[in-house]
């Protein structure tokens, strides 16, 4: 059975009459009465007498015609969603990010889509790199946002943005007081890190790498699960941490910390999506407008 029987069915039934019916549907009266024929062959069940010239209905077409034209509603329903969702009228869009772009970077990109496009539902899940990359890889989330290096042969990875790290302490540390500081002096310190998968550690634990250093001299007092946290810990004590600039500006800005004199790397936001899975025109638009912000 196919929607197009159906229309022809129930433009028939309603007119009891296949030439009225045909003209209706701009069809030949032999097509219709094909198509007509075809389902009554089809389920063994004469849907209409024919009475000399006329036709009418029988008890199982009457039966016939309330579920007929139920589903012609749903698939004109679908057909509608469809073609809303490829104008941006409807939709949904699942964005999992780390928790320096969902906090700092992402949410004007997000207001501003919004103010686009308003008929498209935004749900912003906050995780780190890893738990973000995973939740695209398992089809949870249509877009990911993570600092961190990500290396999956099954992930489109996308540069939106830059970012860079920066070394803060509190005005009681030693490195307050402006001293140029390099790799070998990180041993020196107690540090507040975030926990491992975060982007911002492994991109400092790599730049450490990089330069010849091992990570696991470092003296790691806490490892904290957030960039607050990390913040409040470094403010009341001794320590020093590596946060995204973005982060700790506000704490620059007033006082609360103090950005050690010591160069750090920069690092790019990437988007992430699935290489295999359906990219909807939502996707596409928020990509099209991280990119023209970019360049």
């Amino acid at each position: 059975m196919t929607l197009e029987q159906l229309r022809i069915f129930i433009a028939v039934a309603e007119r009891e009459h296949l030439t009225r019916a045909a003209e209706a549907l701009r069809l030949t009266p032999s097509a219709v009465s094909s198509a007509i024929r075809a389902l009554e062959e089809r389920y063994g069940t004469v849907l209409f007498n024919r009475i000399g010239r006329r036709i009418e209905m029988t008890g199982a077409a009457r039966i016939f015609l309330d579920e007929a034209r139920a589903v012609l509603a749903r698939a004109q329903a679908a057909e509608l969603a469809l073609s809303e969702l490829g104008g941006l009228k409807r939709g949904a869009l699942r964005i999992h990010a780390s928790q320096t772009i969902a906090s700092y970077w992402l949410p004007p990109f997000l207001a501003h889509f919004h103010a686009a496009y308003p008929a498209i539902a935004i749900s912003l899940t906050v995780g780190n790199t890893q738990s973000v990359s995973r939740a695209v890889l398992d089809g949870e989330a249509d877009a990911g946002f993570v600092e961190g290096e990500v290396d999956d042969p099954a992930l489109l990875i996308q540069p939106v943005g830059e970012d860079r790290l920066v070394a803060i302490v509190s005005a009681r540390h030693p490195w307050a007081d402006g001293r140029l500081l390099r790799w070998e002096d990180m041993a020196q310190a107690e540090w507040i890190m975030r926990e491992p998968g975060s982007g911002t550690r492994s991109v400092f634990e790599n730049a450490m790498r990089a330069k010849g250093y091992d990570p696991l001299a470092l003296k790691i007092a806490l490892e904290l699960p957030s960039n607050e946290a990390v913040l409040s810990a470094v403010q009341s004590g001794t320590y020093a941490a590596v946060l995204s600039e973005l982060a700790a500006a506000p704490h620059l800005a007033t006082g609360q910390l103090v950005k050690a004199n010591f160069s750090l790397p920069q690092r790019r936001f990437l988007m992430l999506s699935h290489k295999e899975r359906y990219r909807s025109k939502a996707f596409h638009s928020l990509a099209e407008m991280l990119s023209a912000t970019k360049t």
